[in-house]
């Protein structure tokens, strides 16, 4: 068992710290607490060859997977840059439309979302569903070869800036389904379409990247706009959502690792009754266990990347990554602020921002008591609980 990163890898890992040099968490923070978009750090991404890790070269992309995207993601985040867009676009869209979409998909639009000259979001949670996608009342009606596409999806991270959305939506209703799997189909939409209308929903989170509910109002579709098969989209939505765990695993971890980093930094330096406060076990012991946490997470993330991309069953592991890293993410950025005393709370710090990120993600977007009751019915064997 080799744990050693190959030069490719180690080169994607380590860009984060090259990014920061010009847009460093600093850059960051501004735009998080204006609720700005880092368009210039983004088009930096895009330039740089970033966008389409996961991509076919022959698409514009660089042919890479999982990992390396994870790698990614993981090292912009050790430097306090995360980027959800990254999430939603390149990871759950960008790589699901090179493995299922249409040839106009792969010719025409991966090549400008690699470019960043277009950009994608992902919409799949719904007001009265939430976390149960079977429910989904978004529905593709079907005419002739067409369809009508109606709805409504919330919390859609990004929309503002995106061209196009990943839609999962129903072509059946749940109710005239003989499998509750049975009846999805994603569409890719052109968010300019008439009757694509957005609002925003006001997130007290300090971040780039805004949060939308999206309305579709008898948005026409063709042929042209699936992604997959028609009523067969359930069986390859996993390619997308195990993608988002183990990507936001991945972000967690970085951010833990740069709470730490801070810490020790201030711990080493903060000098309190003639010795650095970091030689205290009081200190010293929270940041300890934060940091082994942050790096068995960082482990688990690696696994189940390695195991998709392997084209091996990677839920469990996804879910053991998701759900640990946001936990150690958690934990390392409180015992930072910790160790930093009433400073790690003012603006200059820059760490309290960190905290609501993290703790975002222990509730979405799967929340831990979901990923908890994957892991004991799914790895366990436990009776099921939902």
């Amino acid at each position: 068992m080799d744990f050693t990163l190959n030069d490719e890898q180690r080169q994607i890992y380590e860009y984060g710290g090259q990014l920061a040099q010009k847009f460093d968490n600093d850059y960051w923070l501004r735009h998080a607490r204006k609720h700005e978009f880092p368009h210039e750090m983004f088009h930096q991404i895009a330039d740089d060859g970033f966008l389409g890790i996961m991509v076919p070269e022959e698409y514009g992309g660089a042919g890479l997977g999982m990992t390396e995207m994870a790698l990614f993601m993981e090292g912009t985040a050790n430097h306090g840059i995360p980027l959800l867009m990254m999430v939603v676009g390149p990871t759950m869209s960008l790589a699901h439309i090179a493995s299922h979409g249409s040839e106009f998909h792969k010719k025409e639009l991966l090549p400008a979302a690699c470019r960043g000259d277009i950009q994608f979001c992902f919409a799949i949670t719904e007001p009265g569903a939430g976390s149960n996608t079977m429910k989904a009342t978004t529905l593709a009606k079907r005419r002739g070869n067409r369809f009508s596409l109606s709805g409504e999806k919330t919390f859609i991270t990004g929309a503002e800036v995106a061209d196009y959305c990943l839609v999962v939506a129903r072509t059946k209703p749940h109710t005239e389904v003989s499998r509750k799997t049975d009846g999805f189909t994603l569409f890719a939409v052109d968010l300019k379409k008439k009757g694509v209308d957005k609002q925003r929903v006001k997130i007290s989170i300090p971040l780039p990247e805004e949060q939308w509910t999206l309305f579709f109002d008898e948005v026409d579709l063709g042929p042209e706009d699936v992604v997959g098969e028609v009523d067969e989209g359930f069986s390859i939505l996993f390619d997308s959502l195990n993608p988002e765990r183990i990507i936001l695993a991945a972000l967690c971890c970085g951010i833990g690792r740069f709470a730490l980093n801070k810490g020790v930094a201030y711990a080493s330096e903060r000098n309190v009754f003639g010795q650095p406060i970091g030689a205290h076990q009081g200190v010293q012991h929270p940041m300890a266990k934060a940091h082994t946490a942050v790096e068995m997470a960082s482990l688990m993330t690696r696994r189940a990347a390695w195991e998709f991309d392997n084209k091996l069953p990677a839920g469990a592991s996804s879910n053991m990554a998701k759900y640990a890293a946001a936990e150690a993410g958690i934990e390392a950025v409180d015992a930072a602020l910790q160790a930093h005393g009433g400073s790690g709370f003012t603006e200059d710090t820059g760490l309290y921002e960190m905290y609501p990120l993290v703790r975002l993600l222990r509730t979405a977007p799967v929340n831990r008591e979901l990923c908890l009751s994957f892991i004991g019915e799914k790895v366990m064997g436990l009776p099921r609980s939902y």
